[in-house]
Formats: C-alpha cells, sequence, structure tokens
C-alpha cells in the first residue's frame, strides 16, 4: 500500500495570510437548519492563500497565467531537505545539501513548517525563505520546482529578484507547504 502525506494547508479564517491581502473567510449563505435545500458556504480569499503556486503573471506582466503551467513539472520525483537551523536560504546553503544530479523538484522544510504544527495564525514576518542567489543556484542547477514551507519563496523584506529568477527562467514555485510530517528524502509529488 502507498503511503501519501498531505502537504497541503487547509483553507481556513486561522490560517496566516499576507499583509494587506484578504484574509480567508467561509461564510455558511446556505444552512439546512434554516430550511434551506443545502449546506452552501462563500469562500473569500486571496490567490495567495495557503498552499499555491506563483503563475508568472504574478512578478512578469507579460508572463503565464495558472492555466499555461506545465503538469509535469508539478508530479514526479521530488527531494524533501530538512534545514531545521537557517534563517535564511543561500546558494551556499543549497550546495551543502550535495542533491542527486537529477533532482529536479526541491522541497525545503524549514522551522516554519513547525509554525503550522503549532497551528499559528498571526503572519511570521521573520520566516525562513530564499536570496536571490540561492534562486541563481536553483536555476544553475536545473531545478524545475522549488517548494517552500511559508507563504512566500522570498524574504518578507527581500528582493522581488528572488521570485523574477525563478519565474523569467520558468521555474515553478510553490508556497505554503506544510512539511512538518514529512522526513527527508525521495518522494513522488502530485
Amino acid at each position: 500500500m502507498t503511503n501519501y502525506i498531505d502537504i497541503s494547508l487547509a483553507v481556513s479564517a486561522d490560517l496566516p495570510h499576507w499583509p494587506g491581502s484578504v484574509a480567508p473567510s467561509i461564510t455558511r449563505w446556505r444552512d439546512m437548519d434554516r430550511g434551506d435545500p443545502v449546506n452552501d458556504c462563500i469562500l473569500t480569499c486571496d490567490v495567495h492563500t495557503g498552499t499555491h503556486v506563483d503563475a508568472p503573471v504574478h512578478f512578469l506582466a507579460d508572463g503565464a497565467d495558472v492555466t499555461r503551467l506545465p503538469l509535469e513539472v508539478l508530479i514526479g520525483p521530488a527531494v524533501v531537505v530538512d534545514l531545521p537551523s537557517v534563517q535564511t536560504v543561500t546558494a551556499e546553503v543549497l550546495e551543502a545539501l550535495n542533491l542527486p544530479a537529477d533532482t529536479q523538484r526541491l522541497l525545503l522544510r524549514t522551522r516554519n513548517s513547525e509554525g503550522w504544527k503549532r497551528g499559528e495564525s498571526a503572519f511570521q514576518p521573520d520566516f525562513v525563505a530564499l536570496t536571490v542567489e540561492a534562486a541563481r543556484w536553483v536555476v544553475a542547477r536545473g531545478i524545475r520546482l522549488i517548494g517552500v514551507d511559508y507563504l512566500s519563496v522570498q524574504c518578507f523584506c527581500g528582493d522581488a529578484q528572488t521570485h523574477i529568477v525563478l519565474l523569467e527562467t520558468e521555474v515553478v514555485i510553490v508556497e505554503g507547504l506544510n512539511l512538518s510530517d514529512v522526513a527527508p528524502g525521495s518522494y513522488e509529488l502530485i
């Protein structure tokens, strides 16, 4: 039997959101207890809520939207690494991982994932993210997908170039992963 690990975040009103973004809310508008034929809710949120993919158009005026992302990049072998004590993911940190040469999907488990496990609902501006040099390392290494365990691949006060370097070279960015229960190793990402 295959074991599956859900690394996505459940969307709820308690989920942290980027400052200035629309906080997620779920409102019951139809309710069988009130005589409605069904229960139904309205979900209001920013597209960068919880676990999400950054489309190139997020930072590139002429970039593709998510409907044009190659699905085959989002499915396949992936490597999860654990970086519990780093404050920022640099090129040197990534180089020291000695990843298998054929790594195309890299998921970074940092101290951010422990916040998901604790159920933190407040935005954490000191989250661990990549530097621009780390993004360049990802591109030079031929990695096609980078996954991070907080709401952005770049530092809160960081340079947009981290996103731009990745998106201009068609590296798929997955943000808001919950890797708290995932041990380092090789997996199949779906």
